[in-house]
């Protein structure tokens, strides 16, 4: 007997968002997710690979906002600042950026936060993805972002952990294994980044740095990054350009065998690995690009979230 109350029965698809891999180019997750939001789309579950899983978890946390903020601030002389440098593992040791992170901004249990949350390492002696969905959320992001050559590798559940973009630059399989009916995944490796310290960006610290130890250590990091030529690549030419031609191979064969149902390619191609201190561009383009999506986000979301309330 109908008495007259018609059934709802759209379907409500369970939003996936799954952020890349991709060093400085990734703060243009927080433009992708800020937009979203305005959007009214906001994705119950978050699945975010080494850059992708330190913005997922400020975001899940309740800190995005915050965080955006300190980032737009950020000056080539805060962010080799924020390094501690050791020519053990990998340049940055990363204790002094997370516990930057942890002093400032909110590091609940993943299994406490309201929307889903997974990180992706890579266990460093059998090669196998971890997926970390458990746990404080800074200790799952620091783990996923272990690049070689750049961030020492974590110790982790008795396990050494290597970056997730070893593995898998674009969760999007992580993402679908959470819950998700429907993944936007924001993929950054669609473009091989050249440089690695921009000329810009070694000008503005030659400018910036004052004292004796910060020269000393600018002169560290830049015999580091500094590119070889044609006849002599320099060391971290090699270590950077082989990583992220195995990032980029890893992804268009992962996104081909369980391709997301909307693709984000922010157009950075400028941005070189350590340009951190140019969020305010990578924001905005990643706002740009949800913007230039829209429609199709929309195709796939149905009605906004914030008016299904």
């Amino acid at each position: 007997m109908n008495d007259g109350v018609q059934p709802d029965n759209r379907h409500q698809p369970v939003v996936g968002l799954a952020l890349g891999s991709g060093s400085a180019r990734g703060w243009a997750h927080i433009g992708v997710i800020q937009a979203l939001e305005e959007m009214g789309v906001r994705p119950q579950v978050v699945a975010g690979t080494s850059i992708g899983a330190l913005v997922g978890g400020a975001y899940v946390s309740g800190t995005l906002d915050d965080f955006a903020d300190w980032v737009k601030r950020l000056t080539v002389k805060d962010v080799f600042g924020l390094m501690d440098i050791s020519f053990s593992g990998g340049v940055v040791k990363g204790e002094k950026l997370f516990g930057y992170f942890e002093q400032h901004h909110h590091n609940p249990d993943i299994e406490t936060l309201e929307q889903k949350l997974v990180t992706v390492a890579t266990d460093m002696r059998s090669g196998r993805e971890v997926w970390i969905s458990k746990g404080p959320m800074l200790d799952a992001a620091r783990a996923s972002c272990a690049l070689p050559g750049l961030f020492s590798p974590v110790k982790m559940q008795g396990r050494w952990m290597l970056d997730g973009g070893l593995v898998n630059p674009v969760p999007v399989s992580a993402a679908r294994a959470m819950g998700a009916d429907v993944v936007i995944a924001v993929n950054l490796n669609a473009q091989l980044v050249g440089a690695h310290l921009s000329r810009d960006t070694r000008s503005q610290a030659d400018q910036e740095h004052g004292s004796e130890e910060e020269h000393s250590i600018w002169q560290k990091m830049m015999n580091y990054f500094a590119p070889g030529d044609d006849e002599n690549p320099g060391f971290f030419d090699v270590v950077a350009a082989s990583v992220n031609i195995m990032q980029d191979r890893i992804t268009r064969s992962r996104m081909a065998g369980d391709p997301p149902e909307v693709t984000l390619v922010p157009l950075l191609e400028d941005f070189a690995l350590m340009d951190f201190h140019r969020a305010s561009e990578a924001i905005e383009e990643g706002r740009q690009l949800v913007e230039r999506y829209a429609t199709d986000i929309r195709a796939w979301v149905g009605s906004p979230l914030a008016d299904r309330v």
